[in-house]
Order: C-alpha cells, then structure tokens, then sequence
C-alpha cells in the first residue's frame, strides 16, 4: 500500500487569473516565480480633464484602478502588494517596477523596507513621448523602471552578453530610448478605442525578459492590463502567470496572447557569457583523437608552428607546455589564448582549433 503525499500545488501556468492581485499572490504558491514585472497604478492625481491647445480633450489616465484617496492609501496598498511578490519569488528571483514621478519613488522606498536589493534604475525615454500641452512643465518624456534582487545576496539572472549583443556589441546602458505604444501595436476595444491607457511596447519587455529571464523561466504579471508581458513571454518561451481584475482588459489580453506563436528553439538561444561555459581542456581533443599526436598546429598569423604531445602540452622551438604558454612565449607576449591562436590543416584547409572545442560544448548541451 503506498503512502498519499501531498503534492504541491500547481502553479496555474499561461493562464489569466481574475481578481485582486493581492489575494491571487497570496493563493499561489510560495517561492515559485523566477520574476516579476510590475505596472501598478501609476496615482496621477489628475485634477478634472486635460486639453489640448485647440481645446480638444486628452485621453488621459482617468480609469478608478488609478485613484486612490491618499498617498497614505497608496502606501499601503504598495507595501501589500510588494509583500506577496516578495513571498511568491525563488530565492534567486528578481523584480522589475516600472512607473513615473507620481509614484516610483514611493514604490522604490517600500522595495527596500521590504528588503528587496535595488540593482538598477533604468530610464526608458520615450522617443516619441505626448508633449505638455499646457507649456508650464518640462514634456514628460520618461519612465523609470527599477530592478531588484529578492535580497543582497540574491544569484539572479543577468543576460549580460545577450543585451550587449542586442546593442550591436556595446554594453547595454541603463537608458534605454524605446517608442511608447502606438500605431498596429496599440490595442483597441470594440469601439474602436484604446484598449488600454498605459499599454506598454513589447520592445521594452522584450529586453526586460531576454536580459533577465531564461526559457522555461515563470514570469508574473500583478497588473497583467492587455497582456503585454503574456505575449512576449510566450514568444521568447518563458511561462507567464497573470492577474487583472478588469474584466474587459482580460478579454483583450486573452484575444491577443491566443495569437502569438513561440519562436522556436533554436531562435530563442541567446549570447551566453564565455565564463558559463563548459570548460574543454586542449587534451579532450587529443584523447577523442580529433587531434593526434604529433600533429602540427599552426598559429594564425602564420608566424610560428608547434607539435602536439600525447598529454595535451604542445613544443615548438624548443617551448614546451599548454596551448597558452607556448603560443605565449612565441610571440613574446604576457599572455596568449591559445584557443583563438592555433589552427590545424584538414583537407588542404586552415581550421581554428576552437571549432573542435565548440563541437565538444554542443554535445555537452545536447
């Protein structure tokens, strides 16, 4: 007779759930969400409606999600919220706030009480931002999102090669110009309107995610509005779990999260940092034969020669040891990597001796 255990409960993957994103964090199981992307009200304060110059009306956020009766209010629906996010994310789980001067920096003191370990602040300017229509303030052209560890001590993940990969190899900096949300991209409801009031471009969770999340990786939404973190989740194939309350912007959320289709595996493979690679010493490719002893290797610039030992040292010119010292002493250098500087002849062609120790790591990975 077997003994019944109880099973966790299961997180409610790619799905939408409907309610009060307190109660819905609190029913979910504890430390099970590698991140969090949070847009919560943003507390514009707005005083009646804004017009324009030619005294056409704004579309401005004016929905009753965003009114709250005190900043004292505020504060304590934000220390609640970030309380259960807290509890819900693994040990080496992170958080992405995004909101403006009405409140972020608010948001960003109940991080920290709440002892989240701030790592970054990263300002998206708008490029193409609404301008100040009544000309007695700077054009509002940013946003702030700030990014946090579950604590100090916190592994999380950072796709450090990837985004610099994505900024045509040049380190990702902390502003980020990205277009606000319009033309096909921006949702609308059966009326014809905008579905949304704050709908954020996928541009910017698509950076979000590839520079701090994984495939396969649970990413929660609390104020999942029409679904933009859903949708580029399920494009770059992370899980997503999303909670909004508004019934008609889970409607559009749905409709939209229906159409998108993973990029498949292959596509979804990002830079991945030389230190987190498996590390293939010279001699596997000796002992697996893909290189004998004997064999001669050939520096790239063609200057200098060596042969390769049974051990996987290499001599030439009388200089015996690794790939590295001897190409090192060679050239005369303080240094030398010797992957990058060796090659070996097949076939009457020149082959960096690297493409082996790659065919090596891809079987590691497969």
């Amino acid at each position: 007779m077997k003994t019944k255990t109880k099973s966790a409960a299961a997180l409610p993957l790619n799905t939408i759930l409907d309610g009060d994103c307190i109660e819905m964090m609190n029913s979910l199981p504890e430390e099970s969400v590698d991140l969090i992307f949070a847009d919560p009200p943003y507390n514009l304060q707005l005083k009646g409606d804004l017009h324009r110059p030619d005294n056409s009306r704004v579309d401005a956020v004016d929905d009753h999600w965003d009114q709250f009766s005190s900043f004292k209010a505020y504060d304590d629906f934000t220390r609640a919220w970030l309380k259960a996010a807290r509890r819900l994310l693994k040990p080496n789980g992170a958080i992405w706030v995004i909101g403006s001067y009405h409140n972020i920096f608010r948001v960003g003191a109940a991080l920290q009480d709440q002892g989240f370990w701030i790592l970054n602040d990263v300002v998206w300017r708008k490029s193409n931002p609404m301008p100040n229509f009544r000309g007695k303030r700077f054009t509002n052209a940013h946003e702030t999102m700030i990014w946090a560890g579950k604590n100090e001590a916190s592994k999380y993940t950072f796709n450090y090669e990837a985004l610099k990969a994505l900024n045509e190899g040049i380190q990702m900096r902390s502003d980020w110009v990205l277009p606000i949300c319009n033309g096909h991209e921006r949702l609308k409801d059966e009326k014809g309107d905008k579905a949304h009031p704050t709908q954020k471009p996928e541009s910017l969770l698509h950076r979000v995610l590839v520079g701090s999340t994984n495939p396969g990786d649970v990413i929660l939404d609390p104020f999942f509005g029409t679904g933009t973190t859903g949708a580029v989740a399920k494009m770059l194939g992370r899980d997503f779990i999303g909670i909004e309350r508004e019934a008609a912007y889970r409607k559009v959320a749905e409709k939209r999260i229906s159409k998108v289709r993973k990029f498949d595996r292959e596509a979804l493979q990002v830079s991945a940092s030389k230190r987190s690679e498996p590390r293939v010493p010279f001699g596997q490719l000796v002992e697996r034969g893909m290189l004998r002893p004997g064999e001669e290797l050939y520096s790239m610039n063609k200057r200098h020669k060596a042969k390769v030992r049974a051990d996987g040292t290499l001599i030439g010119d009388d200089v015996k040891g690794s790939i590295h010292q001897v190409g090192a002493a060679l050239e005369k250098a303080p240094s030398c990597n010797g992957w990058t500087y060796w090659c070996f002849r097949r076939d009457g062609k020149t082959v960096p001796i690297d493409v082996l120790r790659q065919q090596i790591r891809s079987e590691m990975d497969g």
